[in-house]
């Protein structure tokens, strides 16, 4: 067995006594949960330790893997420059990954690295391991704004390189959960931060690594949480696996949840391909939909895929609604995947004769020229969930009482930048979030005077 076992670790530099000064302390659970994953590290005899940190370089489109020979780092960020660390890495088996994920896909590689340094999330789970290990290599991976899919697609590359090399490895997933657990902790509070850190140490103590993907985005953003696709490479690297779960401790005393939680692998079990059962769950909740969508979003749906699977533009249905056909209105369609956004494009005034011909327009254009976006695939088609906003008359206001983040979008205008965000948009729960986002979207500094307009929607799911 070349995968012989994987943890989940916090990376709290207060933890480090010369940092902390008496802090850590008052964390003494998770300082000792350290000391028991060290032991058990080094009782496991490594070849390599892949460590996986939310702190490394990040791309929104790339995962970076450390590459070089060598890495140095030290804590002089946190007044604690004595406390330094050298590591060798292990080069046949980062360029290896990085053949395989290349193979599979997957956008993750050795290019782009700014800054070679070790990061906190590295060099935190070091500190402990350190003390108990000393002949071993290491590959440094960070994470992205790639799905959760393509980071447990990665955890599989892992596994299937350490298999090919013959390289006795564990994994350590180095991640804080919710930093939102106290009004006076450093980051505030907020109820999400509280049911998030419930829910995933529940899942690390069941193995439930479906749970992992099953969080989605926006509950994970409102939850200030860190360390969810570093946990979610390693369940990737665990796919096929049986485990034995064991979370060794949790705390949250200082406003951050910390968890400790080892796994041992006692097994195989193909009904553990977490990524298999998530996508087949999505397409049914996808078809499910499908039998209840209006005529909206059925030629939405249409739209995109005529286009996506022949490259030409759907006709428009003989037998659509009058609504759809005589009128006119600006429109919007948004699709998402696995509870993210895939793809959002709309007109704020109307640019053909009807609401139907604007669905038509617009949903090929969500699907294949949103530039935050690759173009839809055929093997995405369907797992997408569809909804269309019918725009209706825009007004313009004086200033924001005159806003309700549930009822009507806003639209801002600064010379020629005009911004528009929609209503009621889960994780959007104040005006001054939706200003500032409309700001964002249209380039509008905050220096910059601007002008705002109103409008309802008719939302279609």
């Amino acid at each position: 067995m070349s995968l012989v076992g994987a943890f989940i670790v916090p990376h709290p530099p207060l933890i480090i006594p010369d940092i902390g000064k008496g802090q850590e302390n008052e964390i003494s659970k998770t300082v000792d949960s350290y000391h028991e994953v060290a032991k058990h590290i080094a009782a496991l005899k490594p070849d390599t330790i892949i460590l996986t940190t939310p702190h490394s370089i990040m791309y929104s489109d790339y995962i970076h893997i450390s590459p070089g020979r060598k890495a140095k780092g030290d804590f002089r960020r946190f007044n604690a420059r004595n406390v330094s660390f050298s590591v060798e890495y292990d080069e046949e088996f980062t360029e290896a990954l990085e053949n395989s994920a290349e193979r599979n896909g997957i956008e993750a590689g050795t290019l782009g690295e700014k800054d070679p340094t070790l990061d906190h999330g590295t060099m935190v789970p070091l500190y402990f391991i350190n003390q108990y290990l000393k002949d071993y290599k290491l590959v440094r991976i960070g994470l992205s704004g790639l799905s959760m899919m393509d980071h447990y697609g990665l955890g599989r590359c892992i596994t299937s390189t350490a298999d090919k090399l013959d390289r006795r490895i564990v994994i350590v997933a180095s991640g804080d959960l919710s930093h939102k657990l106290k009004e006076d902790g450093p980051y505030g509070f907020s109820r999400e931060g509280v049911e998030f850190d419930k829910e995933v140490t529940k899942a690390m103590s069941q193995g439930d690594f479906l749970r992992f993907l099953e969080f989605t985005p926006d509950f994970c953003e409102v939850a200030a949480e860190c360390g969810l696709k570093s946990f979610v490479i390693m369940a990737g690297a665990l796919s096929g696996k049986s485990v034995e779960a064991k979370l060794l401790s949790y705390e949250g005393n200082f406003g951050v949840g910390y968890a400790v939680c080892e796994y041992t692998i006692t097994g195989d079990d193909m009904d553990r391909h977490f990524d298999i059962i998530f996508k087949d769950k999505q397409r049914a909740l996808a078809l499910e939909k499908q039998k209840h969508e209006d005529a909206y979003v059925h030629l939405a749906r249409i739209a995109l895929e005529t286009y996506v699977t022949t490259g030409e533009y759907a006709k428009l249905p003989h037998d659509l609604p009058e609504e759809l056909t005589n009128r006119k209105a600006g429109v919007f369609v948004s699709l998402k995947l696995h509870g993210s956004l895939r793809g959002c494009i709309g007109t704020i005034s109307p640019v053909t004769e009807s609401v139907a011909k604007e669905i038509l327009r617009n949903a090929v254009s969500a699907g294949m020229e949103d530039p935050r976006f690759p173009p839809v695939s055929i093997d995405e088609l369907p797992e997408l969930i569809y909804s269309v906003d019918v725009l209706g008359e825009i007004e313009a206001i004086k200033d924001k009482d005159e806003l309700d983040v549930k009822r009507y979008g806003v639209i801002v205008n600064a010379g020629r930048k005009r911004g528009l965000l929609l209503p009621n948009l889960e994780g959007i729960d104040t005006v001054e979030q939706q200003i500032n986002i409309a700001k964002k979207k249209a380039g509008i500094y905050d220096n910059e005077t601007f002008t705002m307009e109103r409008f309802e929607v008719i939302r279609h799911i």
